[in-house]
């Protein structure tokens, strides 16, 4: 099959905007609308995208926008209202995050072999540790565990997760009525994990999915996301300003997965892209402007102490002054890092930093017509930066539409992107290979050596 770009859809119902939620386009109550986030699952699917993406947060960010707004404050459990959204469509993919930190592996693989099994297929699993302590304090913790020891208990976690999807093989179930005999015991697996952070025995109550098991997604890119991701993700979501640091995270990625013996190829790199499109420029930069104009002072100032680790104290700073020096956090470190890079290289001020980052948090805006944004994105694909993107449109539904309208038409003008779906399951669609479970493979190695 022909090389081409693969896309998510990052479609919060508030909006990614922190102002989205005050476009008159934009419904005031999408967060906790059941039926908006049909109509956008929907409309990714009439776009042809391969998975809808939420990302998760396990408590209530007072105080401003620290991660998208007011119209952040509440929102539905993502596998919860996946769920729900599965019977609707047909094609597209279901993304949802659960975090090593705070679930139990076996909780984690139950309800996403589930929402494989309900989507015949669809699901995927965003591996996350949450770095804050308000998650933190919810969890019987007053403080949030240290980076490195919240990403070894995610290597481990992400291993009995694996393990537990492999409970059942693919051809377990014999259910004939005759005989009385339901199901073949042999190809029922215990777990018998015993590490350092977990002892699971298993094996887990739900079997296997049409796609054998849930696609793996990891988005960290500090140098223990890496090697996580390098490890065990098959799709990673990743940020980047510029095609040159892109390329560098692309490739150290993919040589890390071939030295622990993976195929590069079946790990797809989707840095995130939030688009303001226009038929012009100038439309696409009145756009831009309109909702930069409808950011509140007190949500950017939340929004930059949420992503540069969560204490910076901005107050008696001048917002049309420099950002002034980051202390060391044990939260989000890639993006603090990330953050400082871009108030630095464009030479920001506070208030400039935050409208810069106030709709893609770091990832890349594009602001532009649909011919200067599918060039930018063919110029990361064909060029080691990027397997596909995963897009971020700042209000919605109308971000959402305007790029499905006239940036995907220019896509498949090019030949770069599908005209149809290749296949049912997200696996399928995103051309990555068919798990094969582990017992099955060990069974088989035992009778070729006989």
């Amino acid at each position: 099959m022909t090389r081409k770009i693969r896309l998510g859809a990052f479609l919060p119902g508030s909006g990614q905007h922190i102002a989205a939620w005050r476009h008159p386009d934009q419904p005031a109550d999408g967060a906790t609308s059941l039926a908006f986030h049909a109509d956008l699952a929907r409309e990714a699917e009439r776009g042809l995208f391969d998975a809808y993406f939420l990302a998760d947060g396990l408590a209530v960010a007072f105080g401003g926008g620290t991660e998208g707004g007011n119209a952040k404050v509440a929102g539905f459990e993502p596998v919860t209202l996946f769920s729900a959204l599965a019977p609707l469509t047909s094609n597209i993919g279901f993304i949802a995050t659960a975090s090593t930190t705070y679930e139990e592996p076996y909780n984690t693989a139950r309800k996403f072999a589930s929402l494989d099994l309900i989507s015949g297929g669809r699901a995927g699993w965003n591996v996350v540790t949450t770095a804050t302590e308000a998650a933190a304090q919810n969890f019987n913790l007053d403080r949030q565990l240290p980076n490195a020891d919240r990403y070894k208990r995610a290597v481990e976690h992400v291993e009995v997760v694996k393990k537990l999807w492999d409970s059942f093989e693919d051809d377990v179930f014999i259910r004939d009525k005759e005989t009385g005999v339901f199901y073949d015991t042999s190809r029922v697996h215990h777990t018998d994990h015993a590490g350092e952070h977990f002892k699971v025995r298993g094996p887990l109550n739900v079997s296997r999915s049409p796609q054998g098991h849930p696609v793996i997604v990891q988005a960290g890119q500090s140098e223990d996301g890496r090697g996580l991701a390098a490890a065990t993700a098959e799709v990673i979501f990743t940020a980047h300003q510029r095609l040159d640091t892109a390329q560098e995270f692309y490739r150290d990625i993919k040589a890390r997965a071939r030295g622990l013996g993976r195929d590069p190829g079946h790990i797809l790199i989707m840095p995130g892209v939030s688009p303001f499109v226009g038929r012009t420029e100038a439309e696409a930069q009145k756009k831009y402007d309109r909702l930069t104009s409808l950011i509140l002072e007190e949500d950017g100032i939340a929004l930059i102490r949420g992503l540069t680790g969560g204490s910076l104290d901005l107050t008696g700073h001048d917002l049309d002054g420099p950002l002034p020096e980051l202390e060391p956090t044990e939260g989000n470190q890639s993006r603090q890092a990330l953050i400082r890079q871009i108030a630095d290289e464009n030479g920001f001020t506070i208030r400039q930093l935050y409208q810069w980052v106030a709709s893609a948090r770091g990832h890349f805006t594009v602001v532009g017509t649909p011919v200067q944004i599918a060039y930018t994105l063919q110029e990361w694909f064909e060029n080691e930066g990027a397997d596909g993107f995963n897009i971020l449109p700042p209000w919605l539904p109308t971000g959402l539409t305007d790029f499905v309208d006239l940036v995907i038409p220019e896509l498949q003008r090019r030949g770069l992107f599908r005209t149809e779906y290749e296949g049912r399951t997200l696996r399928e669609n995103l051309g990555l290979p068919y798990p094969i479970n582990r017992h099955a493979a060990a069974r088989a190695a035992v009778q070729a050596a006989e």
